[in-house]
């Protein structure tokens, strides 16, 4: 026998005998349940299709109506504005006529904007999910529903012409106590203002956006601001030589129109750190900035996205007659927050709905605001003296007390027929700091406008699955329009108000 011969045949033998061990070790233990996944023989009982946790909430868009548009680049409309603007006397003498009125007109336009995102998915993907779910129907519907999120963030804060420009020089001062900033040291603080895009995209880690290039799927790209200001002019600030380690600096700056958040860069001059991002126009500088990003990265005003549309806010910032009032910096790092009257009410909403009434005879019907002025608000009308005008009832039924309260309504008391109650309504984009009033018709007779806000569209939400260029499906969903708003002073902006 060959030595290649002898070595097989013991081989094969040595496989025998290790299998026939294997079966009597099988045969002797038997089967028993696996004790966690994926160990041992189990199947995988998986629940069809996969769950969609985000949410999808819409409320602007979904009660603004849609409306096409007939060709065109942008929406076009006309408005009477005033009647006997220059206030002609009525009163007439025997047998002669009375002075003619002066009437006021308006031109108005809204320029078109095409917005839309895309998505794909893989032919091995596809396959992958085959019986589970329909990847390609999927990706259609999410993308639906981020450009319905995509598109409400725009309806409420989208900016395309409100250049925020250069921030406001702050003021600064040095405290003593209450940080770990070092005595004897100078700081220099710049400030850079915040759209509503910018402030959403901003962070201390991650940095303020200036001017965005993005990559298309296409293998184009665009260009626009990400929300920033450009940055102030530095100011410095020298702490007391009092050899204690336990300095902060206050620092403030004058409010910027269309602002609703400020980044602060603080250091010495020259290498001035990201360190904070608030939603009032103060800071207070405790220790050493914990970013990365240097002032000087920020070179112009990125605050506009020519790409977009502007939203309600923007408009109703853009000086078109909309109610604005900006809270006083008060308190560095801790702003002017809303004011309780002391019998149930709020000082600075009852000003801006006794506005709405004194310059247009008209009442909103919403306040939009955030978690932080919905439990403020709250907290504002229940501040009532003993004598409020408020009494709350208490069921002392076993069992059916509940703890919390909640303003959900606010009552106008400068309404044409009597009280009238506005919501008051959670957004998910409204920024902390900021109150919006909306109103949905306008109490005027033949107005002819049905709808205060209209989107107006050349081609509302359409999807396309692109010709293959690569071993993927490529979905787009995209819509063209405008929001349109007939009446803006029907709007009304509230900004910089601190937490409390």
């Amino acid at each position: 026998m060959s030595e290649v011969a002898r070595i097989t045949s013991e081989t094969i033998g040595l496989m025998r005998t290790t299998l026939s061990q294997d079966d009597e070790l099988l045969a002797k233990a038997g089967w028993t349940a696996p004790g966690s996944f994926p160990t041992g023989i189990q199947s995988w009982p998986l629940e069809a299709p996969a769950k969609s946790l985000f949410p999808v909430l819409t409320p602007l868009r979904n009660r603004i109506p849609r409306m096409l548009a007939e060709g065109g680049v942008q929406a076009n409309w006309k408005a009477i504005t005033g009647i006997n603007t220059s206030l002609v006397e009525p009163g007439v003498s025997d047998g002669n006529r009375g002075g003619a009125i002066v009437t006021a007109t308006a031109d108005y336009n809204a320029i078109f904007r095409e917005y839309g995102l895309e998505d794909y998915v893989t032919w091995a993907a596809y396959l992958s999910a085959s019986g589970f779910m329909d990847l390609n129907a999927r990706a259609q519907t999410n993308l639906l529903w981020a450009l319905m999120i995509a598109e409400e963030f725009l309806d409420l804060g989208g900016n395309r012409s409100l250049a925020l420009g250069t921030g406001n020089r702050p003021t600064v001062a040095d405290i003593g106590t209450g940080g770990t900033l070092a005595a004897a040291t100078t700081y220099s603080v710049i400030v850079v203002p915040l759209s509503l895009q910018g402030l959403r995209a901003a962070t201390v880690a991650g940095g303020v956006p200036g001017s965005i290039t993005r990559s298309n799927v296409d293998g184009t790209s665009d260009t626009y601001g990400g929300g920033s200001g450009r940055p102030s002019t530095n100011r410095t600030v020298t702490t007391a030589n009092d050899g204690n380690a336990t300095h902060s600096i206050s620092a403030t700056t004058a409010a910027t129109n269309g602002a609703f958040g400020y980044a602060w860069f603080w250091g010495a001059a020259g290498s001035e750190t990201l360190g904070a991002i608030t939603t009032i126009n103060s800071v207070v500088i405790t220790g050493a900035a914990a970013g990365t990003q240097l002032a000087s990265a920020l070179t112009a005003d990125n605050s506009t996205n020519s790409l977009v549309y502007d939203g309600i806010m923007t408009q109703a910032l853009s000086g078109l007659g909309s109610y604005v009032a900006v809270q006083p910096t008060g308190t560095a790092g801790t702003g002017t927050p809303l004011t309780a009257d002391g019998v149930g009410g709020v000082v600075e909403i009852d000003a801006a709905l006794q506005g709405f009434w004194d310059n247009y005879r008209l009442s909103p019907d919403n306040i939009w605001v955030s978690s932080q002025e919905q439990r403020n608000i709250t907290k504002k009308v229940l501040q009532g003296s003993a004598n409020a005008a408020q009494r709350f009832i208490i069921n002392v039924e076993q069992g059916n007390i509940k703890g919390g309260d909640l303003v959900t309504a606010y009552l106008n008391k400068f309404a044409m027929n009597g009280a009238k109650s506005i919501a008051v309504r959670l957004h998910p984009n409204m920024p902390p700091g900021t109150i919006l009033f909306d109103s949905e018709t306008l109490p005027y007779p033949l107005s002819n406008v049905t709808d205060i806000l209209v989107k107006r569209l050349r081609r509302d939400y359409n999807s396309t699955m692109w010709p293959p260029r690569t071993r993927k499906y490529e979905f787009g969903v995209y819509c063209d329009g405008v929001l349109q708003n007939y009446f803006p002073p029907a709007f009304g902006v509230i900004t910089n108000i601190g937490n409390g």
